[in-house]
């Protein structure tokens, strides 16, 4: 089976950035079939346009845009890709990194997939932040990438300890539609718990509130369709269910610090560059 080094993966390099004992890279994948391997290091897959299968010993992923996965190290797997331009985003991390931050990678055996938002979302920030790259980069990345792994970490804590059937319920309601518009009544309802109960409950088992998780579902479209650069700023706004531009451009300034048009400079769409 074939071993994958440190920053080798089957495409072409947009930028390759090495932070101390991570290695960050933005790559359109190349290779329509890719055979069994594994990789040297531990690492995040990102997948910010097209689709993407991939399948490893004990299951099997069909990849979207926005798609977010974690392998450990000498995880093997296999990938397929449609012909459609696929582009994807990699934190790498050498053993060294989780030993400084006192991170057991053996908690995090095989591969995961990751559909919580607020991961997303610091994903998507460590991405912006491996544009800018200025004095702070390093530092940003670091924290946010710790913050990553306790999040994973109480995830699966939940899970373990039998969560209630509606929380699983809920979870795939607000992940198969992040435009979701409803009431915290509508919602349980459906749910067939009283309001009362899923407005208390609900930071327990999201870390969040109900309307940062759904908002958060949405600035993590945006910023994919940022990237892609198919859609104007305006189509883009409401596409992600924003109800004007301004309120669309604060929301972005407010998480990245930068306006939609800046953060498209930084991000967007590679595929008509040349390697």
């Amino acid at each position: 089976m074939h071993k994958l080094s440190k920053g080798e993966y089957f495409g072409n390099h947009y930028h390759k950035n090495q932070f101390n004992d991570l290695l960050i890279t933005d790559t359109a994948y190349t290779h329509a079939k890719v055979d069994w391997h594994y990789h040297e290091n531990a690492y995040f897959t990102y997948l910010l346009q097209g689709k993407l299968f991939e399948e490893n010993k004990k299951e099997s992923y069909h990849l979207e845009r926005g798609g977010l996965l974690f392998h450990n190290w000498q995880d093997a797997h296999h990938n397929i890709k449609p012909p459609e331009y696929t582009r994807g985003f990699h934190i790498e991390i050498t053993t060294k990194w989780f030993e400084l931050y006192q991170i057991k990678s053996f908690d995090f055996e095989g591969s995961l997939h990751l559909k919580n938002p607020l991961i997303r979302e610091k994903i998507n920030s460590i991405f912006f932040e491996s544009k800018i790259k200025d004095t702070n980069t390093q530092l940003t990345i670091d924290m946010l990438l710790v913050d990553v792994f306790n999040t994973i970490k109480s995830d699966d804590q939940h899970f373990k300890n039998q969560t209630p059937t509606w929380v699983k319920t809920l979870k795939e309601i607000l992940h198969s539609t992040p435009n979701i518009k409803t009431s915290l009544t509508s919602l349980a309802v459906l749910l067939d718990i009283h309001p009362v109960h899923l407005s208390r409950e609900f930071p327990k088992y999201f870390k969040t509130t109900i309307g940062h998780y759904i908002r958060t579902q949405r600035m993590n479209k945006a910023l994919l369709l940022i990237a892609e650069n198919k859609l104007t700023m305006t189509e883009i706004c409401y596409n992600c269910g924003f109800y004007d531009q301004s309120h669309f451009t604060t929301s972005l300034k407010k998480v990245y610090k930068q306006t939609p048009l800046k953060i498209s400079k930084k991000i967007g769409n590679v595929n008509l560059l040349q390697f």
